[in-house]
């Protein structure tokens, strides 16, 4: 989905201005729309295939049903109508379009049903109906049944009690849509008075922005679908006529919701992180060795562990950290808070940190009110690095800095599902590295070097390509050339150059790509 808001909205934004320019890749933006038309939409029918055909078949053979209405009994159906009188019709906003009642503004990837309407005494006319379906409550409802688990999507009970809601009109037809907005951030940084102010005022807009995409069920009529298309200004390819349900990732609700251990994988449960015998705390720990953690197989618990005791520890004197995604319900947030009123705390937090700007916002002033230097990193650039460094007096009177460098966001939720590494150090070439990235991130204070750390973007790319020519010449020489390497995305121009001449030269690479990679491997030569 994130695809779509944000990729595809610059896209369009892009062609909308007419921008035919060549890319790096030598593709035209108008041949890229026809690449995105054709890939896009496979990859989409590709989705609902694999529900249809595969998974929803397969759970109904386990007693596991998503059922419409027409497949319910009657006691499934006396259920529905007093659902649908007594949780549903006070949340339901029916609106006709007309001169008096103009089309709702429906927010970014709100699910709707969409209705074509004859008023009764004036059959000639048919109205554009719109009814927003509850976000309060669950997308898959829960039927009462024995030996079963059966379920209804929440669209088709509003569908069902539309007939109730346009009193005086017939329904010709109808059909559950979604649309998907532009959610960039166009933010003027450098003329903001507040950063902090700029991005809440642009999230407002993001609930608002330009269509990109609308999903619509495949059945619908083909007069519903033109007036939401001229509606939201979108062209053909922008609308993807899909099965139902329109979301499909509301379909987790059946896992969640069924206790079926037997079609479960095993819960995972990590290593935690066990002291060697001869040292009393981490502290002491670390003096002697670093820690090098690989989440989530290794226990984010310590992680929390290193935060929390920092915080409580009366020998700790400072505690810095940048925070650029956390869970909802951080314990590291509470125990920076906590620790703001006997001890120098100052956060980094990032603002911009893409669909959780509005949580960051909300800590960022929390942490503020309880006596954090909060600061929200430099303009025009996404403080994405993940660092904690503090400061502590220990037994021998010396201040000792001690450093967590992660991967990963500092998030114990997603820590059990992604793969990331966590370095805890007191290695005093790292610890006054990162020590200096927080004065550069603070002051924008620059060091002519933050070695052995690379800091993007001052020398990140230009020496990650300098070690991928180092390997080529290795190959050139006959010596052993290997590259691993591993990241969110690949779309530097230079780095992925580069990649392609030490390919060329023998080096053997694997590439671990959690998202975009605009490297095409494999390609002979």
């Amino acid at each position: 989905m994130s695809f779509f808001e944000v990729r595809v909205a610059a896209h369009d934004a892009a062609n909308r201005g007419r921008l035919q320019r060549g890319r790096a890749d030598g593709v035209t933006l108008m041949e890229k729309r026809g690449l995105l038309n054709r890939l896009t939409h496979e990859f989409v029918d590709d989705q609902y295939d694999c529900w249809n055909g595969s998974l929803r078949p397969a759970l109904a053979e386990n007693g596991i049903r998503v059922l419409g209405l027409h497949e319910l009994d009657a006691d499934a159906l006396g259920f529905v109508e007093e659902y649908c009188e007594k949780e549903l019709d006070p949340l339901l906003t029916p609106v006709t379009v007309d001169p008096a009642h103009p089309f709702p503004r429906v927010i970014n990837k709100a699910l709707c049903l969409g209705f074509l309407l004859r008023r009764r005494r004036r059959s000639a006319l048919t109205y554009t109906g719109v009814v927003s379906v509850p976000r309060a409550l669950p997308r898959l409802v829960r039927l009462p049944s024995e030996g079963t688990a059966d379920f209804i999507f929440l669209a088709d009970l509003v569908a069902h009690h539309a007939v109730r809601m346009y009193h005086g009109y017939d329904i010709v037809s109808s059909a559950p849509f979604r649309v998907t907005r532009n959610s960039n951030l166009y933010l003027a940084e450098e003329e903001a008075r507040s950063l902090l102010e700029s991005v809440r005022a642009e999230l407002h807009n993001r609930r608002k922005g330009d269509a990109v995409r609308m999903e619509i069920e495949a059945d619908a009529d083909p007069e519903i679908i033109d007036r939401l298309r001229t509606v939201f200004e979108l062209d053909p390819w922008q609308v993807f006529p899909v099965m139902v349900p329109v979301n499909l990732s509301r379909l987790f609700n059946v896992y969640e919701q069924v206790k079926r251990p037997d079609l479960k994988d095993p819960a995972f449960s990590p290593r935690e992180l066990r002291l060697t015998s001869k040292f009393k705390d981490l502290f002491e720990e670390l003096r002697a060795h670093d820690i090098l953690l690989h989440h989530p197989f290794d226990s984010y618990d310590a992680v929390i562990s290193f935060i929390e005791s920092a915080a409580e520890d009366e020998n700790v004197l400072s505690i810095k950290q940048t925070l650029y995604r956390t869970s909802e319900h951080s314990l590291i947030v509470p125990s920076l808070m906590d620790a703001a009123s006997r001890k120098e705390v100052t956060t980094v937090v990032e603002l911009k940190a893409r669909f959780d700007e509005a949580s960051n916002i909300r800590w960022a002033r929390d942490l503020e009110d309880a006596g954090v230097q909060v600061f929200h990193g430099l303009v025009g650039l996404k403080t994405h690095c993940k660092l904690s460094l503090l400061v502590r007096r220990d037994p021998d009177g010396v201040a000792r800095s001690y450093a967590h460098i992660g991967t990963g966001n500092y998030n114990a939720n997603t820590a059990r599902i992604y793969t990331d590494l966590s370095l805890f150090t007191a290695n005093p070439e790292i610890t006054r590295a990162v020590h200096d990235v927080f004065s550069f991130l603070t002051a924008y204070a620059e060091n002519p070097s933050y070695e052995p750390l690379l800091v993007a973007p001052l020398d990140l790319a230009e020496k990650c390509i300098a070690l991928i020519d180092r390997e080529t010449e290795h190959a050139r020489q006959g010596k052993e050339a290997r590259i691993i390497a591993k990241m969110n995305a690949l779309l530097d121009k230079g780095v992925i150059q580069a990649l392609y001449r030490a390919s060329q030269a023998g080096v053997q690479i694997d590439l671990i790509v959690r998202g975009i990679c605009a490297l095409r491997p494999g390609v002979r030569g």
